[in-house]
């Protein structure tokens, strides 16, 4: 793949999620952290609309709900809702969502602007996918919004959040853990791909995957079985027209091999030319992780292991699993 190529993939990779009816996404080069919603806190006056005030790494950052800008009616949260941390050239934010579906690599001539767009549009484009669509969402409108003193609109914002004491219990714990985080290191100007990790399970053990690699993430996909195949090789699935090779990741790495047959979560990733998709048990979250110490290339199916929010994560190694030769199959 020419850099160009490359580049222009990775301008066009979007995280999507679900708020209310509609489904919205950001570049994820922006997404610093995906998490369970926590505690806020939520001084008297709040300008723009913002829902609430969360310490991230050191930093005071503004909580804020799209819907608000948009006029949309804003339903009561629940612990079931995610908090996504959005990171810009200037300021950092976070932008609360029902439920985060996935990553995807948005084919630009299925991109529709706005031609009326202007800076306080929250809204820049819309991404037509499976007869659905997406609404691209202005990251940087939303930095210039930030930066205004206006009052905004009269809600009671305490009263969308749960006021039973399980609840509130569970959202304060989130809040604890968030501030004794000390892993998490903030590069300044561009992020980059090698300090992001996509999170998953394999059983109760947790691993993760460098975010340079993964090309989509999907939490069900319909797979089709191959005779004659390894054992390890889950299948075939179809990608809009692209065939890719189901890897049964638990059987190619000799682990316990139940899976909740009711869903096939997939992590497509790219390396040495090979692209596979990884059936795992279960997708986590997205997150930043700078490694202070990173040893040299493995010769294992893993290349490393850190601790990050106090959970033990075992990295994979893509370059050494995409180039074992007993996946490789060549015509005879």
């Amino acid at each position: 793949m020419s850099s160009n190529n490359y580049l222009e993939q990775k301008k066009n990779t979007h995280l999507y999620f679900r708020i209310g009816e509609n489904k919205y996404a950001v570049n994820s080069d922006n997404v610093l952290e995906i998490m369970k919603l926590p505690a806020l806190d939520y001084p008297q006056k709040l300008p723009n609309n913002i829902i609430g005030l969360l310490k991230y790494n050191n930093f005071v950052i503004n909580v804020i709900d799209i819907r608000f800008f948009l006029n949309i009616e804003v339903p009561p949260y629940s612990i079931h809702n995610e908090l996504l941390i959005i990171k810009t050239d200037e300021v950092i934010f976070g932008i609360v969502t029902d439920k985060v579906l996935g990553i995807l690599p948005f084919d630009a001539a299925q991109v529709d602007a706005i031609p009326f767009v202007d800076n306080k549009m929250v809204i820049e484009s819309l991404y037509k996918f499976n007869q659905e669509t997406i609404f691209i969402i202005n990251i940087y409108a939303i930095e210039n919004l930030l930066k205004q003193h206006d009052a905004g609109r009269e809600v009671d914002i305490l009263s969308l959040f749960p006021q039973d004491d399980e609840s509130k219990s569970i959202m304060t714990k989130r809040t604890l853990d968030i501030a004794s985080k000390s892993s998490l290191k903030l590069a300044s100007g561009e992020l980059h791909a090698k300090n992001k990790y996509i999170s998953f399970n394999l059983d109760n053990d947790s691993y993760c995957i460098e975010l340079s690699y993964v090309k989509e993430v999907l939490k069900d996909t319909s797979i089709t079985h191959v005779p004659g195949t390894p054992d390890f090789i889950e299948g075939i699935m179809n990608l809009r027209g692209d065939y890719i090779t189901v890897l049964n990741l638990k059987k190619f790495l000799s682990l316990n091999t139940n899976y909740n047959k009711d869903k096939n979560p997939v992590i497509i990733v790219k390396c040495n030319e090979l692209k596979l998709a990884l059936l795992i048990d279960r997708i986590n979250e997205l997150f930043e992780f700078q490694e202070d110490n990173i040893g040299e290339q493995s010769e294992s199916y893993f290349s490393n292991e850190f601790i990050y929010n106090e959970t033990l994560y075992t990295v994979l190694n893509v370059d050494r699993i995409t180039s074992d030769k007993k996946i490789i199959i060549t015509d005879m």
